[in-house]
C-alpha cells in the first residue's frame, strides 16, 4: 500500500508539471516539454509488450528491402537517445494500412502500407521518419501523463454556483475527450514536423510526406474532422504543415543541390486538390469547380469525374478503379501551372435522371500511368 501511494503521488506531480507547460495564455495546446527523467512507465510497458509484438511481426526482407535500407539511413540522423532504446524495424503481415511505434524504439509497419510504399525510398522515409519522431519525442509518455491529468479533472471541471459562495464542481467528460483529441492531434503534427526535418537531412525530399498522405486519402483511409479524433484529417495536415514543408525543403535543398542524386531521388508529383464546389447555373445545368495546385509536375495530370455506386471503393495500390459497372465518367487534362488552377466540369440536364444525378460521387487526379495523386468527394446534388 505504501508503494502504491508513492506511485500515485509521483504520477500526479508529473502530470501537473506537464500540464503547466501545455496550455498557452490563449488556452491552446503548445509544444509539450520533455518528459521528466524519473518517468519510466513507457519503457516498462514496452518491455512487457515486446515479446507479443515481436511474435506478431517479422523482419523486413525481400520486397521490403527498400524500407530496411531507408530505415538504416534514417537511424544515422536520429537525435541521441538513451541507451535502453532498442531500435528495430518490423513488418506486420495483416494487409492493413497503418504503422505504429513502441516507446523503446521498435517500428511496426503493416503490410498493406508497406506494399503501398513499394520500392519508393521517399514514401518509406515518410512512413518511418514519422514513427521514429514519435519515439524520440516520447509521445507515448506524453499521452499517458496528459490522460492521467484529465482523469483527475484537470482542465475539465466546471464550477457551479455564484462567485463568492460555496461551490461544487462536476467533471465534464465531453470536454476532457475533446481536450485529449486536440492534444493527440497536436502530437501528430509535431511528429510530422520532426519527421520532415529528419528525412530532409537524410536525403529524402519533404514532398514525399504530402504524397503519402494523399495516397492514403485516396485509398479511403479516413481522416476524421471530429473534435475527439486522435489524428488530424488530411486537409488539416496539409494546412498546418505548410510552414514545416517550406522549412524542411530549404534544409533538403541546402544539403542536396542535385535532387536526382539524393537517396530518395527526385521529389514526387504532389497535387493539392481542394474540396469541389457545386453550383446550379440554370434549369438542368450544373457546374463543378475543382481548385487545385501541383508541385514538381512536368507535363499534365488528368482530372476524372466519375459516378460510382460504390463510394469510397478501396483502390488497388493507388490505381484508379476499373470502370467495370459502366459508370458515367468525364475527364480533363490540365498542366496545373498556376497556384490557383481551377478545373471546371459542366453537367447537362441530369434532373431527368435522378439516379444518375445522385451517383456523381468521386473526383480523382491521376498521372500518365493511371496512379491516383489525389481524391475528393463530390457534394451531393440537392433534390
Amino acid at each position: 500500500m505504501q508503494v502504491l501511494r508513492a506511485k500515485r503521488v509521483s504520477i500526479h506531480t508529473l502530470t501537473a508539471v506537464l500540464f503547466f507547460y501545455l496550455l498557452s495564455a490563449s488556452g491552446q495546446i503548445s509544444a509539450p516539454p520533455e518528459v521528466p527523467p524519473s518517468f519510466k512507465l513507457d519503457m516498462q510497458t514496452a518491455e512487457r509488450l515486446r515479446p507479443q509484438l515481436m511474435a506478431d511481426s517479422e523482419p523486413p526482407s525481400g520486397r521490403y528491402s527498400t524500407g530496411e535500407l531507408v530505415y538504416k539511413r534514417l537511424l544515422q540522423f536520429v537525435p541521441s537517445t538513451p541507451a535502453n532504446f532498442k531500435w528495430q524495424f518490423r513488418i506486420v503481415d495483416n494487409n492493413q494500412l497503418n504503422a505504429y511505434a513502441s516507446p523503446e524504439g521498435a517500428i511496426y509497419v503493416e503490410s498493406g502500407l508497406a506494399n503501398l510504399a513499394g520500392q519508393s525510398a521517399g514514401l518509406w522515409a515518410a512512413i518511418l521518419s514519422h514513427e521514429m519522431a514519435h519515439v524520440t519525442r516520447r509521445d507515448w509518455a506524453r499521452r499517458y501523463l496528459y490522460q492521467k491529468y484529465l482523469e483527475r479533472g484537470g482542465g475539465a471541471r466546471i464550477v457551479l454556483g455564484d462567485p463568492g459562495l460555496p461551490t461544487d464542481t462536476w467533471f465534464d467528460s465531453e470536454k476532457a475527450s475533446a481536450d485529449m483529441g486536440r492534444f493527440c492531434r497536436q502530437l501528430e503534427l509535431l511528429a510530422d514536423h520532426d519527421g520532415l526535418m529528419m528525412m530532409a537531412r537524410a536525403g529524402y525530399h519533404p514532398d514525399f510526406v504530402p504524397s503519402l498522405h494523399h495516397l492514403l486519402h485516396a485509398q479511403g483511409v479516413a481522416g476524421s474532422k471530429s473534435l475527439y479524433a486522435s489524428h488530424p484529417c488530411w486537409e488539416e495536415r496539409d494546412q498546418e504543415l505548410t510552414r514545416a514543408y517550406a522549412e524542411a525543403s530549404i534544409e533538403f535543398e541546402h544539403r542536396w543541390r542535385e535532387w536526382y542524386a539524393s537517396p530518395g531521388g527526385n521529389p514526387p508529383v504532389v497535387v493539392f486538390a481542394n474540396e469541389p464546389t457545386l453550383k446550379k447555373l440554370s434549369a438542368g445545368q450544373w457546374q463543378i469547380r475543382v481548385p487545385m495546385h501541383c508541385e514538381n509536375l512536368v507535363g499534365a495530370v488528368e482530372v476524372v469525374l466519375r459516378s460510382n455506386t460504390r463510394r469510397n471503393e478501396t483502390l488497388r495500390l493507388g490505381k484508379l478503379p476499373d470502370n467495370t459497372d459502366n459508370a458515367s465518367e468525364l475527364r480533363q487534362l490540365t498542366g496545373c501551372t498556376s497556384p490557383t488552377t481551377t478545373v471546371t466540369f459542366l453537367l447537362g440536364d441530369l434532373g431527368k435522371k435522378p439516379k444518375q444525378t445522385a451517383a456523381w460521387t468521386d473526383l480523382y487526379v491521376i498521372d500518365a500511368w493511371g496512379s491516383v495523386l489525389a481524391r475528393e468527394d463530390i457534394p451531393k446534388f440537392p433534390r
